[in-house]
């Protein structure tokens, strides 16, 4: 038995949480603590409400309200939102409480003895016509590194670059539309260069850290920490505690992660055991592990680690598995920039094992995820309720219409292959969740429900309870042996269906209790069976006009409705060997920004070498259904343009025509799928390359719109008499290195 910490990311309370939160920071804990409940480990989970900050103020102040109000109202909407969504907590706390303000004093007076903390004169915005110093969230403009509009004064989301006071330019005053000056003001800052050499040491063995966390964190190392201010100009939130600073507070970013270890200690004095906290944070066994969006890992990996060490004595992080962004209409879901879809709402309509089921496979772990209904109704219906669902429904149903309750096991050689599916199954879940690899968690389970549906009709039970019914009830044992295995598995992803399940299969001790050693064990012979009910059910959504991007009108959402299947990622081939079995074959791996590189089989050895093609930037379809060829699975494909069918002898790799990440989005500006696709649906999209000029394609006079800067040759998507360039929608397009026929197809 081990002890586990789970810290969750605080969403502020400024407005209800969405789906963004749930699939980025508040879901995948609850998937991680449920499956070290169901190990027998010991689980602390912590995290609660931000309350304090400018999100709250500009909130308030749209409101005509206070702060303290905004903030208490929308933390206990959220706390309710959480528990409906079935997401259970140890305590999920506040940051504007006297333990928490207790707790943060007491770091901020000790970093400040030791020297860790020191005063300094610093640049901060000022807008003379409100006659204030302006919070980073007051101030917007453009960012100087990537062109990005509308960003806040402290960091781009688009880029990850932070900024100080006077780096960002454009710069105006969101109330009143000035634009501010730079001044001095006087605050405390967090020594942070101090903990270099440290934090180097400390992040060198964290092999198990995803990629993005990891790159993030040694990037921001190895250009050299700066010292950061922990104090602000505002009057709401936690008040220095050193006379004379009555007027400023500490900043949100030191405090907030602070909350993790206060939120322990409250925990502790609520249930009676005043040290228990202790247990969790001192004891250097205990693994501490915390679930944050993608754009606060440095808070996480660089800054939260550097107070605990100025601390001393507590626990650093073990995990960090930070999640991407969940995307909806081409953009991140935030309650800021408006586009969110709010938890009470959509679970006013949907069950929340359903919601919880869609981010689960939907789940943006690796790289971005698109958000859309008909993909949402897709995955429902034609996953969730036809695969596990039926499978549920139909062992339970013919056991309790023919046997009333749990037949005796199958001794025979047919029990092996049911035996050997769960435990392969179970292996291969244990192995994912354990490495917080949620998405590939649940994609065990469901595969094994369409091997239970695909047993279920080989042995034929429905003509064999009338031939021998002895032998139908020992493979309708197997089938529920199964069924048992699923519910145990799907628990921690879907805790209320399961739990029903369960129940229906006899079992009076919960599911939790019970454990993941229910997986393999025995059924309880003879138990009743009661009569089942579906624990889910289809969704049949009319998709809302506000799904379809606002740069599109009603005429046009309908059109490129094949090229909206595709996920197109562009990649970098970092490998490339020759195939085993098959010459005219490479072998390539291929970085999307995923934790681990996509294995493509792609026949390009009569057009590159094996130096010509590593390293090369390229478009990949990211969600083609895996398939062999010939014998080896290939995990996407490589686009390339081909003019043999115009008489000419070029076959190119399709690139990107700016250095734009690995992992970036080329769906041109539309909101595509991200759902699985069979090779056929790639083959209903009409792509072709050819040179533009004066606002059209020159191979057949198609008028298309490019960007000032773009190359000589463009791909582009063609869908009746429509066209549109390929490309990520930002100025990036996709392009062939050398001269090409016009017209040629894309395959």
């Amino acid at each position: 038995m081990s002890k586990i910490c789970i810290n969750i990311a605080w969403p502020y309370a400024n407005g209800p949480i969405h789906l963004g939160h749930v699939a980025g920071s508040l879901l995948p804990p609850d998937i991680f603590g449920r499956y070290n409940r169901l190990k027998g480990n010991e689980v602390l989970v912590v995290g609660g409400s931000d309350q304090h900050g400018t999100p709250i103020t500009v909130t308030a102040e749209k409101e005509g309200s206070t702060p303290e109000a905004v903030a208490e109202r929308y933390h206990q909407i959220n706390k309710k939102a959480i528990e409906d969504m079935h997401i259970e907590y140890s305590l999920f706390s506040k940051t504007h409480g006297d333990n928490h303000i207790e707790v943060v004093s007491g770091i901020f007076v000790d970093l400040l003895k030791k020297g860790y903390l020191y005063e300094k004169e610093t640049d901060q915005y000022y807008c003379a016509k409100c006659r204030k110093f302006l919070p980073d969230r007051y101030v917007e403009g453009t960012c100087p590194k990537c062109g990005a509009k509308d960003v806040r004064s402290d960091q781009c989301d688009s880029c990850g670059t932070t900024f100080e006071p006077g780096d960002l330019i454009e710069t105006r005053c969101i109330h009143c539309g000035n634009e501010p000056e730079v001044r001095q003001s006087n605050h405390f800052f967090l020594k942070l260069s101090a903990f270099s050499d440290q934090l180097m040491e400390y992040v060198e063995d964290k092999d198990h850290w995803r990629s993005n966390v990891n790159t993030f964190t040694m990037n921001w190392l190895k250009e050299g920490l700066l010292d950061r201010a922990v104090t602000r100009d505002m009057s709401w939130g936690v008040p220095v505690p050193v006379p004379g600073w009555e007027d400023k507070v500490i900043y949100v970013w030191f405090e907030a992660v602070i909350g993790y270890l206060s939120t322990s200690i409250e925990y502790s004095k609520m249930v009676g055991k005043p040290d228990l906290w202790k247990e969790y944070w001192k004891n250097p066994d205990t693994k501490h592990y915390y679930f944050i969006g993608k754009d606060n890992i440095p808070f996480h990996s660089i800054i939260w680690p550097a107070i605990l060490m100025g601390a001393g004595d507590l626990n650093l992080p073990y995990d960090i598995p930070a999640n991407e962004y969940l995307m909806f209409k081409g953009g991140k879901l935030s309650k800021s920039r408006g586009g969110a879809i709010d938890i009470p709402a959509v679970l006013s309509e949907f069950d929340a094992d359903a919601v919880r089921y869609y981010l689960s496979v939907n789940m943006p772990d690796t790289h971005d995820a698109d958000f859309t209904w008909d993909d949402f109704q897709t995955k429902i219906n034609n996953e969730l309720v036809s695969a596990l669902g039926n499978y549920y429904h139909r062992c339970l149903s013919f056991t309790h219409k023919n046997f009333g309750q749990i037949p005796p096991a199958d001794t025979e050689e047919g029990a092996k292959e049911v035996i050997d599916a769960i435990s392969s199954t179970l292996k291969e879940y244990e192995d994912c969740l354990s490495k917080c690899d949620f998405k590939k968690g649940i994609r065990a389970v469901m595969e094994l429900s369409r091997f239970g549906n695909r047993y279920f009709d080989s042995v034929k039970p429905w003509a064999l309870v009338k031939s021998d019914k002895d032998r139908c009830g020992r493979v309708m044992n197997n089938n529920l042996r199964i069924v048992k295995a699923l519910s145990v598995m799907a628990w921690p992803f879907m805790p209320s269906s399961s739990e029903k399940i369960w129940r229906y299969l006899g079992y009076e001790e919960s599911l939790e209790k019970s454990g993941m050693a229910a997986v393999m064990s025995e059924l309880p012979a003879g138990k009743a069976v009661d009569e089942p009910m579906p624990v889910y059910k289809k969704v049949d959504i009319e998709i809302p006009e506000e799904d379809v991007s606002s740069e599109e009108t009603a005429e046009s959402a309908g059109s490129f409705a094949d090229f909206r299947k595709l996920d197109l990622r562009v990649g970098k081939i970092i490998s490339a060997e020759d195939h085993p079995d098959a010459e005219k074959l490479f072998l390539l791996k291929v970085d999307i920004g995923e934790e681990s590189p996509r294995q493509v089989v792609a026949g390009l050895k009569a057009h590159y070498s094996k130096e010509q093609i590593t390293g090369k930037s390229m478009i990949l379809v990211s969600n083609l259904k895996p398939a062999k060829l010939r014998g080896v699975v290939s995990q996407g494909m490589l686009l390339a343009a081909d003019d043999e069918g115009l008489g000419g002898r070029s076959v190119q790799l399709l690139r990107p025509s700016k250095d734009v990440p690995v992992g970036t989005k080329m769906n041109s500006g539309t909101n595509n799928s991200s759902a699985e696709i069979e090779y056929k649906d790639f083959q209903k999209v009409k792509m072709l390359v050819s040179r533009a000029a004066e606002g059209k394609i020159l191979c057949n006079s198609m008028k298309i719109d490019l960007p000032s800067d773009a190359p000589e040759r463009v791909a582009v998507i063609v869908d009746g008499d429509k066209a549109m360039a390929l490309g990520d929608g930002k100025g990036c397009t996709a392009t062939v290195d050398h001269d090409i026929m016009d017209g040629a197809g894309v395959r």
